[in-house]
């Protein structure tokens, strides 16, 4: 599938307020149970033990509960990369300077990126949005990243990557800084020191550790009356890709576009549905356990067990588009495969009477 990227500097006046991002969820559908069921049946007559393919059927079961679809498909998966740039990278949080978010993105489109290889081996659509990564949001340390109205229109902006008739959604991020923005966000939602939510990201040394908690911990004391609400969070300790990528969550939800969430940055984006709506992620998976030791963590609070631990740390929505593998194999089996009947093999014996 072909990579398509767009570039936009989300147009403030014309974002959703808040209200309307709440009412959104509220109008959050729910699975469709009987579409969940006919796949459990179909299952229960496939040429195996019951149960034999583990998870995989229960995969095959939630996509079909969200699609409201059986069987469910993995035909037009796609990956969404959203790029942005942070103020606070200018602190030294990271191992790499900040023009490498404008460098990645021009490898993204020339086809160079790990994402791209994953891609093509799995036949995966991917669009990379730019969500102007040469004009970096304000230092969370000095001020709010955005304002509420820049937010909401970049949450908007996030739910145009579910058009084109996709059937699976990965969202994935690229932005020097970001894993401090995620770190921060995440405090902010769930409590706790800086300390535990910190990471080496790129893989800072000890004293770009340290630089990270400072910052966090300055953003968080400057922000601390305006965290209770999760969208003033967001908008005030987050990002323009964070913003982003929860808008395209939500999108998928409204939808019925199953979700695949990547590492520690998208986690820390749908965290804010999740803080907002306990069911806002029903319709997600994570799709690996990051080696950022926070991730973990993150999930934990989100009640999530991943589809991989690879040990991968890189974003740019490659662990989920490797779990994508993972989901195309549960519908392989229960598209492809056999019932007892079809292929001439003995079911279970009966068991004895007494």
């Amino acid at each position: 599938m072909a990579l398509t990227t767009e570039s936009r500097v989300p147009p403030v006046e014309r974002g959703l307020p808040f209200d309307d991002i709440r009412a959104l969820l509220a109008r959050m559908p729910g699975p469709a149970s009987a579409r969940a069921d006919e796949v459990r049946a179909r299952e229960a007559q496939l040429v195996k033990p019951t149960g034999a393919l583990g998870r995989l059927e229960s995969l095959s079961e939630w996509l079909a509960a969200w699609q409201d679809r059986s069987p469910p498909t993995v035909a037009r998966p796609m990956v969404a990369i959203f790029a942005g740039a942070h103020g606070v990278a200018a602190r030294g949080v990271s191992a790499y300077p900040a023009e490498v978010t404008r460098q990645m993105l021009d490898a993204f489109g020339k086809g160079h990126a790990a994402i791209n290889q994953i891609c093509a081996a799995f036949d995966i659509g991917l669009k990379v949005f730019d969500l102007a990564a040469d004009r970096p949001t304000p230092d969370i340390t000095e001020d709010a990243a955005m304002s509420e109205a820049e937010c909401a229109a970049t949450m908007a902006y996030g739910m145009e990557a579910i058009h084109g008739g996709i059937d699976l959604l990965v969202v994935g991020e690229m932005g020097i800084g970001n894993t401090t923005v995620a770190a921060t966000l995440a405090c902010a939602l769930y409590g706790g020191q800086p300390e535990d939510w910190v990471g080496r990201g790129t893989g800072v040394d000890d004293e770009g550790l340290a630089r990270k908690a400072s910052a966090a911990r300055a953003a968080l004391e400057r922000h601390r009356d305006h965290l209770d609400d999760p969208l003033e969070a967001l908008r005030r300790v987050g990002g323009r890709e964070l913003a982003a990528m929860a808008g395209a969550i939500l999108a998928a939800r409204l939808q019925r576009v199953p979700v695949v969430l990547d590492g520690y940055v998208a986690t820390a984006a749908a965290s804010v549905l999740h803080a907002l709506d306990a069911s806002a992620l029903d319709h997600c998976v994570a799709g690996h356990l990051s080696a950022e030791t926070a991730h973990a963590r993150l999930l934990a609070k989100l009640e999530m067990k991943p589809l991989l631990d690879l040990g991968l740390r890189l974003g740019e929505g490659s662990g989920g588009a490797l779990a994508v593998s993972m989901l195309k194999a549960a519908v392989a089996c229960h598209t492809g495969m056999a019932t007892f009947a079809e292929a001439a093999v003995a079911d279970r014996e009966p068991a004895p009477e007494a």
